[in-house]
């Protein structure tokens, strides 16, 4: 009872909260003001307007709310408890996000002008915080999950306020801001919130046939929609196929490469679908920073083949390890999904900047590193910075989490 009081009295509290704020600083962006953006968001603002921007939020929405939303489901004493606290997580984040990253992107004149694009960028946001839940699942309550998501946000909004505006650093899909940050931020809130006993406590891992459903559900939608996740903050004109394309590349890849591990290291004489939803997840972390690159096809693949033998490796060997050692209890395996496909993506993405020329990109140099279109940096200096990305991630998402445990 006093559990279910506090929810009710939270959730109350953040509604009235977030609409005095929307009532006192939001309001509509004039579609005669499509320069708000301008270069500190990894956006295409200036060229689009809302009738092109509309159906990328649409994908991206559905993305966060089914394709996450699903792929938590597979725990069989909390899968559709899982869902529903999936919906009360994007329920609130976007609007909490909208008002923080509003402040930093979108603030002119005392107001937040919101559009298209920054619900586009609520839903990144989303996405990161989604995916920190998935390493506390089953083991924190929803009032805990709420406060979880309310520093969530802020502090994804700093480390991508440094990244992309202060370091100009090239993220589009976010390996770093959202893959990264989501799953180190998360398995140190689990760090922290680590209890002994809950590690002979193997009920909660159970899982069934019936959770398969939705992660082959949750798995199509990933199919579907991911690939506008990636390419949602690209520029209009030519680097957006750039992003679709090395973004399918990349799915497929990664699949066979679970079809070629995953009966080598477990018995089993049927896959999963789960540990095909892993390699997808796995290969969209990694070709999130480097998906607007000039990765190549070939190179596209890959990337998704090495990024799809990092869960099936990382839940064999890794996982044990960092649950008797680190004492890090990661109920989703992020760690193996979001967090290790991440740092090879922003490994990735250092080394295809450093290549990057002038005569391979031609005219989308300027579209993917505007920085060094404009003489402002050299390919090497652009290519530090993303380097350079890591590190801030990786300590404001430990120290973060930490705080927020």
């Amino acid at each position: 009872s006093a559990s279910r009081l506090q929810l009710s009295g939270l959730c109350f509290l953040l509604q009235i909260l977030t609409i005095i704020l929307f009532a006192v600083f939001v309001r509509y962006s004039p579609e005669s003001s499509p320069g708000l953006c301008s270069q500190q968001l990894n956006c295409s603002w200036r060229n689009q307007d809302l009738g092109f921007q509309h159906p990328r939020f649409r994908d991206v929405h559905l993305q966060a709310l089914l394709g996450f939303g699903l792929l938590v489901a597979f725990l069989s004493r909390y899968g559709l408890g899982s869902v529903a606290i999936s919906i009360l997580i994007v329920a609130f984040a976007i609007q909490w996000a909208v008002l923080i990253q509003g402040f930093l992107y979108f603030f002119l004149n005392g107001k937040i002008y919101m559009g298209a694009q920054s619900m586009v960028s609520a839903d990144f946001c989303t996405a990161a915080i989604l995916i920190s839940t998935g390493a506390v699942l089953g083991r924190v309550n929803p009032v805990q999950m709420l406060l979880l998501t309310l520093l969530g946000v802020t502090l994804f909004t700093l480390n991508e306020y440094i990244l992309l505006s202060l370091m100009g650093v090239s993220d589009s899909g976010g390996s770093l801001t959202v893959h990264t940050f989501g799953a180190y931020f998360g398995l140190m809130v689990s760090r922290i919130l680590h209890q002994p006993r809950m590690d002979k406590r193997k009920g909660q891992q159970d899982t069934g046939h019936q959770p398969d459903v939705f992660a082959v559900v949750g798995t199509v939608c990933l199919w579907i929609f991911w690939p506008s996740f990636t390419s949602a903050t690209t520029a209009r004109d030519n680097a957006e196929p750039w992003a679709v394309l090395n973004a399918y590349f990349s799915l497929v890849a990664s699949t066979l490469a679970t079809f070629v591990l995953s009966p080598l290291l477990y018995e089993e004489s049927t896959l999963w679908m789960v540990q095909i939803q892993d390699a997808t997840l796995a290969s969209m972390a990694v070709m999130g920073m480097a998906g607007e690159m000039l990765v190549t096809p070939f190179g596209a693949l890959i990337t998704g083949f090495l990024a799809g033998l990092i869960p099936p490796l990382g839940f064999r060997f890794l996982t044990p390890v960092l649950c008797s050692r680190l004492k890090i209890q990661d109920t989703c395996g992020v760690h193996n999904v979001h967090g290790l496909p991440g740092i090879l993506g922003a490994l990735l993405g250092t080394l295809l900047t450093a290549l990057a020329t002038a005569d391979a990109y031609g005219g989308r140099l300027e579209l993917v590193f505007p920085l060094v279109a404009q003489g402002s940096r050299t390919t090497t200096d652009q290519a530090l910075c993303q380097l350079c990305a890591l590190p801030v991630t990786l300590l404001l998402a430990t120290l973060g989490g930490s705080l927020t445990g």
